[in-house]
C-alpha cells in the first residue's frame, strides 16, 4: 500500500500516453525494491560476458541493495575486477510470469564493513547468520545508477535512482535507534504489525515481524514471506515512526 507523496519536487518520469493513467512507476519500483529479498545478480566475466546468479538481498536505509557474498563465488571475483552489475527483482506469482512486475537495477557494487548494514541484512535474512561470519563472506552495497521497471503489459518505464531512493538526510536519530525500535515493535506491537501486513499489503496471515525501518516505511518478514508498509509521511525519529505505525494500524482496522 502506498500512502502519501514520494519524490516531491522531482521532474516527472516520462510517460507513454497510452499507459494506464493510474500506473505509478516510481511507487511500484519502490515497493519492489523494498519488498523483494531474492534477486538475480548479473556481473561481468573477465571476457566481458554477462554472468547471472541468484542471491538474497536487503536494502540500506536509503534503499541501496545490500548483498552478502562469498569470496569463493565467481560473481564476487568478477565484482572485484569490475564493480558494474545488474540486479533483477521479480515478484512472480500464479499465471503468466510475464504479467507480473519486475525491477531491473544497474549499479556499482562495493564492499562495506558498516555494522548497521550487517544488522539490516541479517534481520531481513536471519538464516544467513549461520555463515555471515565465515572468513570468506563479506557485505556489499550496490549504488543504483539506473532503474528499469516492467510492471506488466503496457506498464514499463526507465528512470534515475532519485525516484526510488529514500532521503536519509536528517534521519540520523531514526538510524541510530532502529535496532532498538525494531525489537520494541516486535515485542509490543506484534498484533498491529500483522494487521497492517494483512490489510494494507494484502499479505498472508502469519507471524509478521519488523525487520527494518527507514524514513519511508517499515519492512516486515514472516518466515520466507515479506511485506512492506509505506508510512503516511517521511519520518526522521523513532517517535515519528511509532506514530506512523499507529496511524497505519488505525487505517488497517478500518479496512
Amino acid at each position: 500500500m502506498t500512502i502519501g507523496n514520494r519524490g516531491a519536487g522531482l521532474a516527472p518520469i516520462p510517460r507513454d500516453p497510452r499507459q494506464d493513467p493510474d500506473f505509478d512507476p516510481a511507487a511500484e519500483s519502490r515497493r519492489l525494491l523494498r519488498a523483494i529479498r531474492v534477486a538475480t545478480l548479473a556481473t561481468l566475466t573477465d571476457a566481458g560476458a554477462p554472468f547471472a546468479t541468484l542471491t538474497t538481498i536487503a536494502t540500506d536505509y536509503d534503499g541501496a541493495p545490500i548483498l552478502l557474498l562469498s569470496k569463493l563465488a565467481r560473481h564476487t571475483g568478477y565484482l572485484e575486477r569490475d564493480a558494474r552489475c545488474s540486479l533483477l527483482l521479480a515478484q512472480g506469482g500464479r499465471g503468466d510470469p510475464m504479467a507480473h512486475p519486475r525491477l531491473t537495477l544497474n549499479a556499482i557494487a562495493a564492499p562495506t564493513k558498516d555494522p548497521l548494514v550487517r544488522g539490516r541484512y541479517l534481520r531481513r535474512n536471519p538464516k544467513a547468520s549461520l555463515y555471515a561470519d565465515f572468513a570468506d563472506f563479506g557485505f556489499w552495497r550496490a549504488e543504483i545508477d539506473a532503474v528499469h521497471l516492467n510492471g506488466g503489459f503496457a506498464r514499463a518505464a526507465g528512470f534515475g535512482p532519485e525516484h526510488i531512493l529514500s532521503d536519509v538526510s536528517g534521519a540520523q536519530a531514526l538510524i541510530d535507534g532502529e535496532a532498538r525500535l525494531v525489537d520494541e515493535m516486535n515485542a509490543d506491537q506484534a498484533s498491529a504489525l500483522a494487521l497492517c501486513a494483512e490489510k494494507l499489503d494484502r499479505a498472508n496471515p502469519g507471524n509478521w515481524r519488523a525487520s527494518g525501518i527507514d524514513p519511508d516505511g517499515l519492512d516486515l518478514v514472516s518466515g520466507d514471506e515479506t511485506a512492506r508498509l509505506t508510512f503516511p509521511r517521511a519520518v526522521s525519529t523513532p517517535q515519528e515512526a511509532r506514530e506512523a505505525l499507529s496511524e497505519l494500524a488505525r487505517l488497517a482496522g478500518e479496512a
